[in-house]
This record gives structure tokens, sequence and C-alpha cells, in this order.
């Protein structure tokens, strides 16, 4: 009879475990400024680089082209991104943060240090920098380029 692997015999499960509660908590620090974790990420890729076409930020994160598009109508919604039409061509547009956009970004990146620390503060440096590390390297080796958002 073959014997079963347990669930907490993989490094899987623990990554899942620890992830599902550093970004559950994260959505909710985040979510008392009016913005999603996906709402975040899209906004900071447009921080140092605006205006910029849809394409170009789908490309940068790694989404659709939709999904690009669903969040820039939500973040325009709420002020926070401005769409710009291109004065050569009236299909074409970009992307930027209007001024509230601009005034969040420091607020919620506050609040993503304060959740890194709240999980991470009970590492070693030198553990925290080893995670860091290897993560870093499943991710390239393995080619994951898409932006975490959900």
């Amino acid at each position: 009879m073959t014997q079963t692997s347990k669930l907490t015999d993989h490094t899987g499960y623990w990554m899942r475990m620890v992830s599902n509660a550093v970004s559950q908590e994260f959505a909710r620090k985040v979510s008392g400024e009016d913005v999603t974790v996906a709402e975040w990420s899209f906004m900071r890729a447009l921080y140092e680089r605006e205006p910029t076409p849809p394409s170009v930020l789908a490309e940068r994160m790694g989404m659709t082209k939709g999904a690009i598009s669903k969040l820039a109508e939500r973040l325009t919604a709420k002020g926070l991104v401005a769409r710009e039409e291109s004065p050569d061509d009236k299909r074409a547009h970009s992307l930027s943060l209007t001024t509230g956009g601009r005034t969040k970004i420091p607020v919620l990146a506050s609040l993503a240090d304060q959740n890194d620390a709240e999980f991470f503060g009970v590492l070693t440096k030198e553990e925290h920098e080893a995670l860091d590390r290897i993560l870093k390297v499943l991710a390239e080796r393995r080619e994951l380029k898409a932006t975490p958002v959900e």
C-alpha cells in the first residue's frame, strides 16, 4: 500500500497559508482607503511611468487588456485615474493618475510596508533576505511575470 502525502508535506501548502494571510490582511488595510489590491497594483504600476497606454500597462502587469480596462473604469469612476485621448488617434488613449490618485500612492505604500513588517517582522534580517531571495529565484526560473493582484 502506498503512503499518501499529507497536505502539510507540501511547500505549496505553507506558501499558500502565508500568502493568503498576508494578502487578506493587506486587502483589509487598503479597503479602508476605498481601493482593492488589484487597484493598488494598477495605480502603483502607473505611478512612475505615466501617461501609459492600456496595452503597455497590460503587458507590464502581465494582465489582459480587458482586465486593465475594467480596473481603469473602476479607478476612473473613483476619480483616481484619468483617460487622455491621443490628439492623433481618437481611438487611442493613455492612463494617468489624477492628483487624488497620486496623493493616495504614498498612503497605500505605507500600508504595504506596514503589512510586510507585521508578517515578516518575526523573521531575522537574514531569514527575511533569504526568503525574498528564494522567492525571487523561483519566480525568475518559472518565468512568473504577472503582477499578483488577487
